[in-house]
């Protein structure tokens, strides 16, 4: 009996669905796994730090009580050589060595490094789901023409893994010019094999699937299948080493700026310019490395303790 293209859809559908069910009472594989990340401590420590950093980035520039740029110290002389003034009533953090709140810098601040964070992640996310889409599709669905697609695409992955990630990073950044957006790119670039390898190791697992195989039987196009089945049931491990990578990527950025690669412009608070901004200061001031040190810190950890606990939710080994 042969089955209407509309049956054909329809049947492929419901074995996708099936194939992405967890046990018997019908729980989907992101059901359950928010279900084990409302019990788990560390995801739920981890979503708490990201969720007071995303607040400070967005409404924090409005709340701040002076303005990052304000030389406040200097026009008031209190900013003299071998002084910088340390918190009092109205300044909380104190002043930085131009006379600026060091607070209102901070809170500032968290917007340039989300921004940095997420738009290389994002970077570096569609590039390797790309480069990984197209190779894992190929190897598991195209025959021998895919299987030499495959090999050229990861023999070029293999060559950006081969060099360590803080050394193309520098690389790229110094090639292109010190500016916000040069680290944004140069980050991007340094995570795109982790996002490439691990879709295209997802998608050639699925494609050994039963769903695939029934859809293959029925008639339906190779391409069709990778699209709308293979690689919305691949993507669960790339989200979570997504959040994996907004930690690193905070880092890295962080390390670009210590540099001198990052923003040129010392006007515009970001913590990695903050923090190598007063490296010369640490015999009068030590607190102005502190600060921006601290929250690089537990951004980072707060991104690692969610991604680690998606991780564990997500592990078919470790579910239950």
């Amino acid at each position: 009996m042969t089955l209407s293209p509309g049956k054909k859809r329809e049947k492929i559908d419901r074995l996708s669905e099936l194939a992405a069910r967890d046990d018997e009472r019908g729980v989907s594989l992101w059901q359950e796994a928010f279900r084990r990340l409302r019990g788990n401590p560390a995801a739920i420590v981890g979503a708490v730090i990201l969720a007071l950093f995303v607040l400070v980035a967005v409404l924090g520039p409005f709340l701040v009580p002076y303005a990052p740029t304000d030389t406040i110290g200097i026009r008031e002389g209190l900013i003299k050589p071998g002084v910088i003034p340390g918190p009092d009533g109205d300044h909380w953090f104190g002043y930085d060595h131009q006379g600026r709140d060091e607070f209102s810098r901070m809170i500032v601040g968290a917007r340039q490094t989300l921004l940095v964070g997420v738009v290389s992640t994002l970077i570096g996310l569609a590039i390797g789901a790309l480069i990984g889409g197209i190779s894992g599709a190929a190897a598991g669905l195209g025959g021998r023409w895919g299987r030499w697609v495959d090999t050229t695409l990861m023999r070029f992955i293999d060559m950006l893994l081969a060099m360590p990630s803080l050394l193309l990073a520098v690389s790229i950044a110094a090639l292109l010019g010190a500016s916000l957006t040069t680290v944004m790119i140069a980050v991007g670039v340094v995570s795109v094999p982790v996002f490439a390898r691990l879709l295209r190791g997802s998608m050639i697992s699925q494609a050994n699937s039963d769903y695939v195989l029934a859809a293959t039987s029925l008639g339906v196009k190779k391409s069709k299948i990778a699209l709308t089945h293979v690689v919305p049931n691949s993507l669960a491990p790339v989200i979570v080493q997504a959040t994996l990578t907004l930690a690193t990527a905070i880092i890295e950025a962080a390390a670009l700026s210590f540099l001198g690669l990052g923003n040129p412009d010392t006007a515009v608070p970001e913590w990695g310019v903050m923090l190598a901004d007063a490296q010369q200061y640490l015999g009068i001031r030590p607190s102005l490395a502190i600060y921006p040190a601290v929250a690089i810190i537990i951004t980072a950890l707060g991104f690692t303790l969610l991604g680690e606990a998606m991780r564990e939710a997500l592990d078919p080994k470790l579910r239950k």
